[in-house]
């Protein structure tokens, strides 16, 4: 509630800008007053005006500390409400009636008694009409003085004889007003208990009173004559109070009030709202009668509906059109440059088959050999692969100019300078950077691929892998060996892997096998880094160097046994796009495109290239195809070590040996392959080099090459049947379906394969040695020094150093790709975003249609139901940027990809939404409800709100589980709001100033406020009492929303760096 000094400082103003007499006034002055002319002379108006200013200007610092929060600007606000230039004739109208005027005006004193209890009274709406009626008692009427000037509409002048101080403050000194009872004038009110007459703000329209016989009372205002007073007639109006309390001065609906005691109907063609000084033109295509209010604007909600519906709708139904189209092209393309390319080969090989028959043969059939191996090999031997670390400057792009050129010429036979060396000058070259056109880039690769088709047919080299050794870039080279690895589950104190000894080596396809719970995803993630929640004991050393595996993370693949795969990308983009951020930043986008099509080839995704993958709801590829995809994403970024759990899962005979051929192609090339694979067919498991048995209980049984595992057993005495799996065998004895056979038991088969290698025997188990099984000396790593147990943490907050010497692309050119990925999953996921607006389009008609802006709260109600809604619905929506690729990004991030990159092209790609929900929202609420505030400002402080929310729901979606976010993302919005709705005296607003709905709400309606002028002041300023808001926190409000966005949005991103750890 307003203090008394608040009512004093609101009409200090008016007080003193209306009074044209010295500050003190006698007797005398009121006789010569009565004895002056009808009319008043131009200088009352003069000093009237030019008081105003001065007034203000004075009275301004006070005004601003105490009803600052309802004042934006003091002298326009006032100069709204009370500046009468050009509009004094009301003035002149009384001092003609009373010819006194000026000594019936009120002073300071009788001011603040009146607009001390009306303003009070404004913050308690309880109070009924017919108790705000009436003043506190004052010394001219009161129980024992209560003359004509104290009724309604009526007022008196001042006593003749006394002296009295105008800007005097204190009720106790007003004047003594007993004499000279009159009605008061048309443009002035006049409160009961109050002798004293106020002028009427701008905006209001002050007529004299008629009396309705009827009834008894003076319209159009709502006081009655008083009783037994047959000569008492109406006078004017008798108060100014904010809206809720009386709106009988201020400017009827429909009409407009160019001064307070003129009153016009809104002709047809415009409108008026309440309380108006002038009429305003309706707007293009709206119905305007005469004396219309508020114009339709719904015909314009509904036009866009119609729109916006329409504009969905063509999204939805033509952005698979778009993308198809767009597919289409570039298949075209590539399937030219294939054919091109393989014109190409089979002319070349016509022509090389030509010369053959007719002798021209520069060096032989073993110089073609030779020089055909030098040019398309990749790797020559396993002894040419370079040690780890930064690799020679890339060649490729003289691979690449060569290759065009032998394209471009299939004369040159085989690809190679075999005759003349000056041919090659005679042709400008382009290198792989300068290849920029699709279709140069695919006749790059589909020229290189088919080439190594035609090496492979020709079986030249057994060694070959694809492109030439020498001028490709090599694999570096990773061994990891392994001493008494031990795993114990924190907290419950069980082991999970014991004593596992062994190395894993570059250029091998390692196998690990074993019964179901052996350790053997255990033991594959341990060695990658990727195992929490456990304490390890012993010793991995990289390079026989012990530094961590994370140090390698940008030249390590590890395939997990589930399927992560984008669901919404195709194949080529699920894996064009791990190629473009995982490998190396100097290789150009032509040698990406070959690496990318080569793996395309090998796993045989030609078919389904450019078929979705498919997720759970969506049927996409088949699961045997999305698991090669699933290695795929691997394979592309041309690992050292590469890691599978169970790439052969799911997967027939064909697909599992088309697999393990490109594994094969891959382990040429000098890459470290471990893989857990289940009871692999005979074919299948003679295409490993080693194998890693596993016992229950993560226990060693063999580790060694393949093709010595009958033979280790043999010595043990278990015989493989003929017919038989050796594999199936080995893991029927080790689930004790099968006995051994001999004197070994399967319980004792990892210790005799401790005592074979020399590997120290846990003590817990010496009683199952047996001396008979001892043998030769230890080996190698038996000679490691194993390392104390230390915990395997799950956040590992300190960046490791980067080995790999691999410089992957920067946070800018992952974001860029990022960018383009995020806008193909949206594209695609038209239907949900259609959804999104649709909802939101029908949320803001049915709000703005029942909720409709009121003038005594300033639209409050509409705009609280506002903040709930397009809060909920924004966030909800916002969840699914996040929360459905929590597994992709996880795999992509232990991978070494920029989790900035991540998180600024989700958001990026969000503030789409982030900017169009509102005016979606916005543009049918608005027209539905229609307030006094502008469409711009509205959209700035639905815009914040969006905003903010938007990162609240990252931050949900992030550290909670989808269901548990939506759960939280429907709640917050309500109850935040239910906070900030509760009475300034409650506990609950403490904490309202802090939650977001508040500051959302204060905007609204402050950007309301602002528009409620003249009459409305008042109004205005008894309003943002009772929500305790100020007109000046506009800036600040929006400025709350756009920092909680941006702090949610570095705690969403802390959280995602957090999990991801």
């Amino acid at each position: 509630m307003m203090s008394g000094s608040v009512g004093y400082l609101i009409l200090v103003v008016v007080a003193v800008s209306v009074c044209h007499l010295p500050h003190h006034v006698s007797s005398q002055d009121a006789a010569g007053s009565r004895n002056a002319k009808p009319r008043l002379s131009p200088l009352f108006s003069n000093i009237f005006l030019g008081r105003f200013n001065r007034t203000v200007e004075k009275y301004e610092p006070a005004i601003q500390r105490e009803i600052g929060f309802c004042t934006e600007n003091v002298k326009k606000d006032f100069a709204g409400a009370f500046d009468f230039k050009g509009r004094e004739e009301f003035f002149q109208n009384c001092q003609e009636k009373l010819h006194d005027l000026p000594i019936r005006l009120c002073t300071v004193s009788e001011l603040r008694v009146y607009f001390t209890s009306f303003l009070r009274k404004a913050g308690n709406t309880k109070k009924s009409m017919s108790e705000s009626h009436f003043l506190e008692p004052t010394k001219n009427c009161n129980l024992s003085s209560w003359t004509a000037g104290c009724e309604a509409g009526w007022a008196s002048a001042a006593n003749p004889g006394q002296r009295y101080e105008f800007n005097e403050t204190d009720p106790a000194k007003m004047p003594f007003r007993t004499t000279n009872s009159k009605p008061c004038c048309e443009g002035f009110f006049c409160p009961q208990g109050l002798t004293c007459m106020i002028p009427c703000p701008l905006g209001a329209h002050c007529p004299a009173a008629k009396l309705n016989p009827s009834t008894g009372i003076c319209v159009p205002y709502h006081y009655q004559q008083p009783a037994g007073k047959l000569n008492h007639s109406c006078g004017a109006a008798d108060m100014w109070v904010p809206v809720q309390l009386g709106k009988e001065i201020f400017c009827e609906a429909g009409y407009y009030c160019p001064t307070t005691i003129e009153k016009i109907q809104c002709p047809k063609g415009c409108y008026c709202r309440m309380g108006s000084r002038v009429k305003y033109r309706c707007f293009f295509g709206t119905k305007c009668d005469k004396g219309t209010e508020i114009p339709s604007m719904k015909v314009y909600g509904i036009l866009l509906i119609a729109l916006l519906t329409l504009i969905l709708i063509v999204l939805y139904n033509c952005s698979d059109q778009v993308i198809s189209t767009r597919y289409a092209k570039q298949a075209k393309s590539r399937e030219a440059a294939a054919k091109y390319a393989r014109e190409t080969v089979q002319a070349r090989q016509k022509s090389k088959a030509a010369k053959d028959l007719a002798g021209w043969k520069p060096s032989g059939l073993q110089g073609l050999q030779d020089t055909l191996s030098r040019k398309f090999s990749r790797t020559k031997t396993k002894s040419s692969l370079p040690p780890l670390g930064p690799s020679a400057p890339s060649k490729r792009s003289e691979t690449a100019s060569k290759m065009l050129h032998d394209d471009n010429n299939p004369e040159s036979g085989n690809g190679s300078n075999l005759g003349n060396k000056d041919n090659s000058t005679k042709h400008k070259r382009k290198t792989s950077k300068e290849l920029h056109t699709r279709s140069q880039i695919f006749k790059y690769a589909y020229g290189q691929i088919e080439r190594e088709k035609a090496m492979e047919e020709m079986n030249m080299s057994s060694s070959m892998m694809y492109g030439d050794g020498d001028v490709l870039r090599r694999r570096p080279r990773i061994e990891i060996a392994f001493k008494e690895l031990t795993l114990t589950l924190k907290g419950k104190n069980r082991t999970i892997m014991r004593s596992v000894s062994g190395k894993i080596l570059p250029g091998r396809i390692s196998a690990v096998m074993g019964p179901s719970g052996a350790g053997k995803t255990t033991f594959l993630s341990a060695l990658t880094g990727k195992l929490s929640g456990c304490t390890m004991s012993g010793m991995i050393l990289i390079n026989g160097k012990n530094e961590s595996i994370h140090s390698y993370k940008k030249i390590v693949g590890f395939v997990p046994q589930d399927d992560i795969v984008h669901g919404d990308l195709t194949v080529e983009e699920n894996l064009r796009f791990s190629a473009r951020c995982r490998l190396s930043a100097g290789i150009s986008k032509a040698d990406k495109v070959l690496i990318t099509e080569r793996v395309i080839e090998a796993l045989g995704l030609q078919g389904v290239r450019d078929s979705k993958v498919g997720t759970v709801e969506k049927r996409g590829i088949s699961g045997g195809q999305k698991k090669r995809v699933n290695v795929g994403l691997e394979m592309v970024m041309e690992p050292s070590l590469l890691i599978l759990d169970e790439p052969t899962s799911g997967l027939d005979s064909a697909s599992s040996s088309l697999l393990l051929r490109a594994l094969r192609r891959e382990a040429l090339a000098g890459v470290n392959i471990s893989m857990v694979v289940h009871q692999p067919s005979y074919s299948l498991y003679h295409m490993f080099d080693d194998l890693i048995l596993l016992a229950k209980g993560g226990l060693t049984v063999y580790h060694g090459p393949i093709e010595k595992v009958e033979e280790y057993f043999e010595g043990l005495g278990i015989t493989i049947p003929d017919r038989v799996n050796t594999p199936d065998h080995l893991i029927d004895i080790l689930e004790g379906i099968i006995k051994p056979g001999g004197d070994v038991t399967a319980q004792q088969l990892p210790v005799r394969w401790m005592l074979h290698n020399g590997y120290r025997v846990p003590p817990d188990m010496l009683h199952l040695c047996d001396q008979s099984g001892a043998s030769s000396a230890p080996t190698g790593v038996a000679n490691m020094k194993a390392e104390p147990q230390r915990e395997v943490d799950r956040y590992n907050y300190f960046t490791t150093p980067d080995l790999s010497g691999r410089v992957t692309p920067g946070v800018f050119k992952q974001y860029k790709y990022f960018l383009g990925r995020v806008a193909k999953q949206r594209m695609r996921d038209t239907r949900i975003q259609v959804a999104d607006y649709l909802i939101l389009l029908l949320a803001g008609a049915c709000l703005g249609t029942m909720a409709e802006v009121s003038d005594v709260s300033f639209g409050y109600t509409g705009y609280q139901y506002t903040v709930i809604a397009v809060s909920l619905l924004c966030m909800i929506g916002a969840l699914r940027t996040f929360s459905q690729d929590k597994l992709q990004y996880k795999r992509e991030s232990a991978s070494g990809m920029n989790s900035l990159s991540y998180f600024l092209a989700k958001d990026t790609m969000d503030l789409l939404n982030v900017v169009l929900k509102p005016l979606v929202y916005l543009c049918i609420f608005y027209f539905f409800s229609y307030p006094r505030s502008s469409f711009a400002s509205n959209y700035i402080v639905l815009l914040c709100l969006v905003y903010c929310v938007t990162g609240i729901s990252y931050t949900l979606a992030i550290s909670l589980e989808f269901s548990q976010a939506q759960l939280w993302s429907v709640l917050l919005p309500v109850v935040l709001t239910l906070i900030a709705n509760q009475d300034k005296k409650s506990v609950a607003s403490v904490v309202a100033r802090f939650v977001f709905p508040r500051w959302a709400l204060e905007a609204f309606v402050v950007a309301n406020a602002k528009e409620y002028k003249g009459v409305w002041l008042l109004t205005r300023c008894a309003a943002l009492q009772q929500f305790d808001y100020d007109i000046h926190n506009s800036k600040k409000c929006l400025g709350y929303l756009a920092a909680t966005g941006v702090g949610c949005r570095l705690l969403a991103f802390m959280c995602l760096f957090i999990r991801t750890k």
